[in-house]
């Protein structure tokens, strides 16, 4: 995969220049590029988007932007008088140059609403195998829609280009294997993450115990398999698993009654599946830890923290009225 990687990093680096060539020459020339944008009647946004690495899903809105204002980028470099104008717009004319950008637009989106899918609180692995498993699905369908010319999931290469390059096909075949190794290599069995998301339909066998066991060798398998059949012939369990509000609510409440079968549920919803929860305690804690609170005590800060991050409402009127009220002498 890292030639068809480096043939497709060559058209975004192209068209990051570009876009650096209109924002970063000069905050004269960023202006007037502003300025004719404000002026056009066709414009849908106001200023190109610079690429960042460090901001996730950066590439895919600064090449959508570029696409979508991309008649009155040509328009500014046609303008202008320089000589690396003319040789950017070399580029912008180019059929095949510009099929592969719009193709990395619309798969860079596909890519971005995978990666909100997966972000936020309450997120389980067991939410993360299943967006993966139907993503991987959706890049079949999106080789073939490329492949048949339909482009019903390339809405940027349909209306902009229309070119189907061989570069296309080869991309979505490779991230669609790409995918594929990465979920065999996931160290909870599907079978498991199966019956976690829905554990009545699972039927109880040896080779399912036995399955388990390689995850939890401290199993007992012959309580695991009473268990489960008392567990899946209960109609309260049935009941309580229809209106649970979620899956994490439904097995906390579980009775204990199927110890075993909660403290499988328990391992696999208990895994980190992101690292977005990590990365929000971070943002809070900057948020919070200023230059201007540089005297915040670790434990001050820890309490502030806890309360940024917590999903718990307190109830401030039941506080205040548990509080004794301090009257002056």
């Amino acid at each position: 995969m890292g030639c068809i990687v480096l043939s497709t990093r060559v058209y975004f680096v192209q068209s990051s220049v570009v876009i650096n060539f209109v924002r970063g020459t000069s905050s004269t020339q960023h202006r007037l590029f502003r300025q004719l944008v404000a002026d056009s009647e066709e414009a849908t946004h106001d200023d190109l988007l610079l690429h960042n690495d460090v901001r996730w899903l950066s590439k895919g809105k600064a090449l959508d932007r570029f696409c979508a204002l991309l008649g009155e980028v040509k328009a500014f470099l046609i303008s202008s008088k320089s000589k690396t104008a003319a040789d950017h717009l070399v580029f912008l004319e180019d059929e095949k140059f510009m099929s592969n950008v719009a193709f990395l637009t619309d798969i860079f989106g596909h890519l971005n609403n995978l990666n909100m899918q997966l972000q936020g609180k309450d997120k389980t692995i067991v939410d993360m195998v299943e967006r993966l498993q139907a993503f991987t699905v959706k890049l079949g369908l999106l080789e073939s829609d490329i492949s048949t010319g339909r482009l019903l999931h390339f809405s940027t290469l349909k209306t902009q280009a229309r070119r189907v390059t061989g570069l296309m096909g080869d991309f979505i075949k490779q991230l669609r294997a790409n995918f594929s190794s990465r979920l065999e290599d996931f160290s909870v069995p599907n079978e498991v993450i199966a019956f976690v998301r829905d554990p009545l339909t699972t039927r109880p066998s040896g080779e399912f115990s036995t399955l388990v066991k390689t995850i939890l060798p401290s199993l007992d398998e012959a309580k695991f398999e009473m268990e489960l059949i008392d567990f899946q012939t209960t109609s309260l369990i049935k009941d309580a698993f229809r209106s649970a509000e979620s899956l994490s609510a439904f097995w906390v409440a579980c009775s204990e009654e199927y110890s075993t079968i909660k403290n499988l549920a328990f391992y696999v919803l208990t895994m980190f599946p992101f690292t977005y929860t990590c990365e929000s305690a971070f943002s809070s804690m900057n948020a919070i830890k200023t230059y201007e609170r540089n005297r915040l005590t670790h434990t001050n800060l820890e309490n502030c923290l806890r309360i940024s991050v917590t999903n718990v409402t307190p109830d401030i009127r039941s506080i205040v009225a548990n509080e004794r009220g301090q009257f002056s002498h």
